[in-house]
């Protein structure tokens, strides 16, 4: 087989009403979630919580696909080129993120206690002390001078990525393929650093008494396992005329469920070694965090993960059939982003309301509003571009990829 006895595809051109509606769509939501700011002190808090949790849930996401897009490239791996042009769409929305970030900027005094260390007496003596000795560290210029030096190096890292990739589409030129794959390389440990900082800085810090060496991996696992199931729903859905779906074939869906196996169980390995060393050692600085989401109304979304996170996808994902299944593949890939919303809540929401679950208007007006608007750029990004890269020297390959 050689390329041109493939039938390629034309530029992808359609998706303009999915385009248009997600942005206007998603930008109503997202303003009619700030219109919580102007319903007094409780409601503006709540309103910046959802919109944390909406950020960390599709920000993660994204920045996900960045890190499996350089993984890709840093193995030369061959079957998945079919699968690389929305990957490197969804890469590219991290700019989008860059933006969506302003808001939480302007709302740290709500969500941060380090912010204003001094309105929070109710900590004690002891703890103002323990934030005033992190202050080097927690204060406003620095963590937004972090934030944005992740937001850059992710942003030029997806950019060239993509860049290259479509240049080839017109050029052909094999250094392309070797410019990414250096780049893809060499940057990936320190994109691995960004996404393990950016974790700790915008999520753990919300407990800034407390600290896990592991808390960014673990907010890592949650994500990497989210853009599979999205490239599965994806890869299922994309079918029709100059989409990318057409060339996937079943071979590359089976890859794509031993990849979400995979990490789900990574997902698992990782939470239970969170839990398991901060529990035996009991050390009063550690276990607070936990003390809060083993309260009555926190407990019933922790089974929630335990079995929604790791049991039911890492059982149903042992199939083998089910794995080389486009559509039920797809229904797993669902349940999985389902349930990654409730961890994301989990990890931020107990910290606003430690003795209730307080499920608030905004946290749907927020999380469609911003998923909307990531839908829309990743959309954008594809029109008018090929939707599966039609020069690289590996797309046969890729094509005629068959198991091991």
């Amino acid at each position: 087989m050689s390329v041109r006895e493939v039938s390629l595809p034309d530029r992808f051109l359609g998706g303009r009403s999915l385009m248009m509606g997600g942005a206007v769509g998603g930008l109503v939501l997202v303003l009619a979630t700030f219109a919580g700011l102007a319903m007094g002190p409780e409601q503006a808090r709540h309103t910046m919580f959802s919109y944390l949790v909406a950020f960390a849930y599709w920000g993660g996401i994204s920045m996900a696909s960045v890190l499996l897009l350089m993984i890709f490239h840093a193995f030369g791996a061959k079957w998945m080129v079919v699968l690389r042009r929305p990957l490197e769409a969804m890469a590219t929305s991290v700019a989008l993120f860059a933006l969506l970030f302003i808001p939480i900027i302007l709302g740290m005094k709500q969500l941060y206690v380090w912010v204003d260390p001094s309105a929070h007496a109710e900590l004690g003596r002891e703890a103002l002390k323990v934030l005033e000795h992190k202050a080097r560290y927690l204060n406003q210029p620095f963590f937004i001078a972090r934030t944005a030096f992740y937001f850059l190096a992710l942003i030029f890292v997806s950019a060239r990525l993509f860049g290259w990739s479509t240049k080839q589409d017109e050029s052909g030129a094999l250094e392309l393929t070797r410019r990414q794959r250096v780049l893809g390389t060499g940057a990936l440990p320190f994109m691995a650093l960004i996404f393990t900082f950016a974790g700790v800085d915008w999520l753990m810090t919300l407990n800034p008494l407390w600290f896990s060496t592991i808390f960014g991996v673990y907010y890592f696992a949650g994500s990497f396992v989210s853009v599979f199931s999205l490239l599965a729903i994806v890869a299922y859905r994309a079918r029709g005329k100059n989409q990318f779906g057409d060339y996937v074939n079943v071979e590359h869906i089976h890859n794509v469920g031993k990849l979400m196996l995979s990490f789900t169980a990574f997902w698992g390995y990782i939470a239970f070694s969170q839990f398991m060393l901060i529990w035996i050692a009991n050390l009063p600085e550690e276990i607070p965090f936990f003390m809060v989401r083993f309260k009555p109304a926190w407990v019933p979304l922790g089974v929630i993960l335990i079995f929604g996170q790791f049991f039911i996808p890492f059982g149903a994902l042992l199939s083998r059939s089910l794995k080389r299944d486009p559509r039920k593949l797809s229904v797993v890939a669902l349940f999985i982003l389902a349930v990654h919303y409730v961890d994301i809540y989990w990890l931020i929401v107990p910290t606003l309301s430690p003795d209730s679950v307080a499920f608030h208007w905004t946290n749907l007006t927020a999380f469609l509003g911003i998923g909307l608007l990531a839908i829309a750029f990743v959309v954008w990004r594809l029109r008018g571009r090929f939707p599966i890269p039609v020069k690289d020297p590996y797309l046969v390959d890729s094509l005629r990829y068959r198991q091991p």
